[in-house]
């Protein structure tokens, strides 16, 4: 019994270093061919285009002789300009292909998907889905394995500061240059993945630490090269606010309502250009519009895009050993129909008087039982190892 617990034991790090390879590599594969496709599509869709929204207050006419502003009591407002967010700007649903990461320092080139969760990092790096997508302002994070389903990142502690992180999505090719390396602790959630700075585009790369082992996670920061990537967007499109009724000190800058800017005469009796007639480049809105609110588009402004909860992405960042416990259940089961074809094999022996006859009869659903108890004991580990 010994003898054959140990043999186990050595199938099942077999398994781990090689078996769950083999799984990844073939999902590899699949999600290769599903994101050349996805890049063959986003070719084929029309550029954004952008959209001039006036950020004025009710104007009063004015000839400005060519200015391109709109003057309103002596305030002068430029329209901004928003890219609207296209479809290549859509987040795939989790476990589907997100980018495919390259880092020539370590020889990676890997198809990241959406989402950190135990069967997502089985398929290769995972992102967290609550962090922007890379090529986007604030902070996009990644995870994955160490030693396990493909190791993507085995020699991840052998990446040096200025070494080169290139991301290609559908929006674009965005390359990251290396500026900060740390090793964290596994409760370190908060102090690494979510977005610190809105206004700078990084990426932060995530696993366990040491080797074969789950004590502490590596940590990789990056920033963007501007001047090798494709113009970053926003981590969320801009919807234009609904219309709010002007009131005192509601205006850009304080402004008053429009009612107090001219006190001596009406509003509506002040002249309006008709049909035909310009007024240089000035334009006019009717005092009876209300005005717009105010819309920035600095990083400053942009909020990131709601999210579900992060507690889930929390838990698998520190996730230790005996995290699931969803898993004991169909380990225990898996277990016992092991032993039941092992104790079912060696009856069949008895009866025959020749072991190998129970051994022939017994291999094939032993096998197919022992594959299935090691996947799920393999929930039993690390979400990262």
């Amino acid at each position: 019994m010994l003898i054959s617990l140990g043999v186990l034991m050595f199938a099942f790090v077999a398994y781990q270093l090689w078996g769950t390879g083999i799984q990844t590599a073939r999902a590899q594969d699949r999600l290769a061919e599903s994101f050349d496709e996805l890049l063959a599509s986003a070719s084929t869709v029309p550029p954004t285009t952008p959209v001039t929204v006036p950020v004025a207050p009710p104007s009063l006419p004015e000839a400005t002789g060519g200015d391109t502003t709109t003057t309103t009591a002596g305030v002068a407002v430029t329209p901004t300009t928003v890219a609207t967010t296209g479809p290549i700007g859509a987040r795939p649903a989790e476990g589907e292909p997100l980018a495919r990461l390259e880092i020539p320092a370590i020889g990676i080139d890997k198809i990241v998907v959406e989402g950190v969760q135990t069967d997502d990092l089985r398929k290769g790096p995972g992102h967290f889905p609550e962090t922007p997508l890379p090529g986007e302002y604030g902070n996009s994070a990644i995870a994955g394995h160490r030693t396990t389903y493909g190791q993507p990142f085995y020699d991840i502690d052998l990446i040096v500061i200025g070494d080169e992180i290139a991301v290609t999505t559908r929006a674009g090719r965005f390359v990251y240059v290396v500026d900060d390396i740390s090793i964290v602790g596994a409760d370190d959630y908060a102090l690494v993945v979510p977005t610190v700075d809105p206004t700078k585009a990084t990426l932060t790369l995530s696993s366990c630490h040491p080797k074969f082992s789950a004590k502490l996670r590596y940590i990789v920061r990056a920033s963007i090269d501007i001047s090798r990537s494709d113009p970053v967007s926003m981590p969320a499109p801009l919807p234009l606010p609904d219309p709010i009724e002007p009131t005192q000190g509601s205006l850009p800058n304080d402004v008053p309502p429009t009612s107090e800017l001219a006190p001596s005469a009406p509003i509506d009796s002040v002249p309006q250009p008709t049909a035909g007639t310009s007024t240089g480049t000035a334009t006019s809105i009717p005092a009876t519009t209300p005005p717009a609110p105010p819309i920035s588009t600095t990083p400053e402004a942009v909020t990131e895009p709601a999210v579900a909860s992060t507690d889930e992405s929390e838990a698998v960042f520190g996730s230790q050993w005996f995290s699931d416990d969803e898993a004991f259940v169909p380990v225990a089961l898996w277990g016992f129909r092991l032993m039941l074809v092992a104790f079912i094999a060696t009856a069949i022996s008895r009866f025959a008087r020749r072991n190998w006859v129970g051994a022939l009869v017994g291999i094939a659903p032993f096998a197919i039982c022992l594959y299935f108890f090691f996947e799920d004991l393999s929930r039993l580990l690390p979400a990262n190892l």
